[in-house]
Parts: C-alpha cells; sequence; structure tokens
C-alpha cells in the first residue's frame, strides 16, 4: 500500500495543475486556431472556410505597420539591451567598490511592470512636461524632442522604455556568465600578458555563447509579445505609428469586433515565437543527449 501510494499520489496532486493547463492552455489554442479559420466577426463561427481571415490580415495596412515596427522595434531592442547588458556585466566583473549600488539601481526596474514604465516615460518624454520642457525652461528655447507624438519617431521611444526595463536583466545574466568563466584560465592569460580587453573579446565572451542565446530568446520573447509598454506609452498612436502586432490583436478583438482577425493575428505572434524557440529547445535536448 505505501509503495503504491509513493508511485500515485505525486500525480493525483499534480492531476489538477495539468487539467488546467491542458483546457486553459492548450484548449483555448486550438480553439484560436479553429476560429482564425472561420468567417467570424462580432460573434465566433464555427464552419471552417480555410485561410479567409489570413487573407484579410496579410492585406491589411495596419498589419503591415505592426509588423514593420515590431522589426524595427525588436531588432533595437534586443540588440541594445544586449550591448548595454553587456558592458555593465564587464563593468561590474572588476570587483569595483559600488557594486552593490549599481547592480540595485539597474536591476530595479526589473521590479517594475510594463504599464508603470509606460507611465514613467510617458510623462518623461511628452514635450509639455519632460525632457523637452525643461532643457528649454534652462533658456534653450530651441530645443526640441518631441519623439513621442512623432509618427515617425514615436517607434523609437517605445524602444527607449523597453531597453531602460529589460537592460539590467541582461547585465544580470551576463555577470553570472562572466562570473562562472574559469579564473585559472584567465590567470594564465594575464600571466602570459595579454591585455584585459583581448582576454574579454577572445576567451571569456566566446565562451559565453550559451548565455547570448538565452538572452536573445528571453529578448525576442518579450519583444513579440509587447503589449502593455505600448499602450501605457503611447496606446498605439499616434494614429497607428506604434502599433505592434499585440495591441493589433487586441484592439480586433475588444475595440472593432473582429475575432476572426484578433485569432489570425494571434496565431501569426504564435508561429513568430514558436520560429525562435524551438530551434533553441532542439538544440539544448541535442546537446543534452549527447552528453
Amino acid at each position: 500500500m505505501s509503495e503504491w501510494l509513493e508511485r500515485h499520489v505525486p500525480k493525483v496532486v499534480l492531476a489538477p495543475s495539468f487539467v488546467a493547463i491542458l483546457f486553459f492552455v492548450y484548449g483555448f489554442i486550438a480553439w484560436t486556431a479553429w476560429v482564425s479559420l472561420t468567417r467570424s466577426r462580432l460573434m465566433p463561427k464555427y464552419d471552417i472556410e480555410g485561410f479567409i481571415q489570413y487573407e484579410r490580415l496579410f492585406a491589411a495596412p495596419r498589419w503591415d505597420t505592426a509588423m514593420n515596427n515590431l522589426f524595427i522595434f525588436g531588432t533595437l531592442f534586443i540588440v541594445i539591451s544586449m550591448i548595454l547588458g553587456l558592458l555593465l556585466a564587464i563593468l561590474l566583473d572588476q570587483k569595483i567598490r559600488t557594486e552593490g549600488v549599481i547592480r540595485t539601481i539597474y536591476l530595479y526596474p526589473m521590479a517594475l511592470s510594463m504599464i508603470v514604465t509606460g507611465t514613467a516615460w510617458k510623462w518623461i518624454l511628452n514635450p509639455g512636461l519632460g525632457i523637452e520642457a525643461m532643457v528649454r525652461g534652462w533658456g534653450y528655447e530651441d530645443f526640441k524632442f518631441d519623439w513621442l507624438v512623432n509618427s515617425d519617431l514615436a517607434i523609437y521611444t517605445v524602444v527607449i522604455a523597453g531597453v531602460w526595463q529589460s537592460s539590467g536583466f541582461v547585465m544580470a545574466l551576463f555577470l553570472a556568465g562572466l562570473r562562472s568563466v574559469d579564473g585559472e584560465i584567465i590567470k594564465a592569460a594575464q600571466v602570459d600578458g595579454i591585455p584585459t580587453w583581448r582576454i574579454y573579446s577572445a576567451i571569456i565572451i566566446p565562451s559565453m555563447a550559451p548565455i547570448f542565446l538565452s538572452a536573445f530568446i528571453v529578448l525576442s520573447h518579450l519583444a513579440i509579445k509587447s503589449f502593455d509598454l505600448v499602450i501605457a506609452l503611447t496606446g498605439g498612436g499616434p494614429g497607428y505609428a506604434t502599433d505592434l502586432p499585440a495591441t493589433y490583436m487586441y484592439a480586433m478583438a475588444f475595440s472593432r469586433g473582429d475575432i476572426g482577425q484578433a485569432a489570425s493575428s494571434a496565431m501569426i505572434m504564435m508561429a513568430v515565437v514558436f520560429a525562435i524557440v524551438v530551434p533553441y529547445l532542439y538544440s539544448e535536448l541535442r546537446a543534452a543527449k549527447n552528453d
């Protein structure tokens, strides 16, 4: 009896969570995929009509804008966050006296929600309240920093806020990687007279390839599902200038009453996430199997 309990009690305990995940996650993914193949508008329909919704989606100018913005935002967000995070990690790796203070300062934004970050930067970048108003108050009347209300530059304000939020997290990842490098290798290189910058560029950083890949996966996921940051900072505007796929999906589902378009855009977002995550998981499983 005790052996039976030891074997089956964990399954009984985990069963409710497993069933809930199966229904509320995978069940709704399946429902969304089904609806994306119908003519659903305000109310869902369940007669499959093919890829009509996807044809409408790819023909929509607003969707093109959202995807272009995702490319701009995602590229700059990932690249700048990784470069800034790496530089900060290298700085802290020098074991400076104020390491604890600096690490806390740069990690603090991760404790804030995207809504708080977006709202704060909305005030900072508002031409009438933030940086522009402050600099003009110093006497520089010609200073202009109106990116937030400029349709051509507004997407870059989302990049600024996103980098501020996430670069500290990337710094923590890279710092952990730097501290895990074998110290004997570094000492041997220093004995051979190799300069510090060369040690980092030729020895330490190349050995951190798995951490770079992990940071890339996390940042890509954050970029693709970015919603609350955009809503709080720009509301998707001016016009549709800062629309992203997530805000487009929300608008179609709750503002336009077009469930079919919302479902098809959600499936495209999921496909993009899968295209990034699945190769990473495959490489990890293959590496573990070879070990």
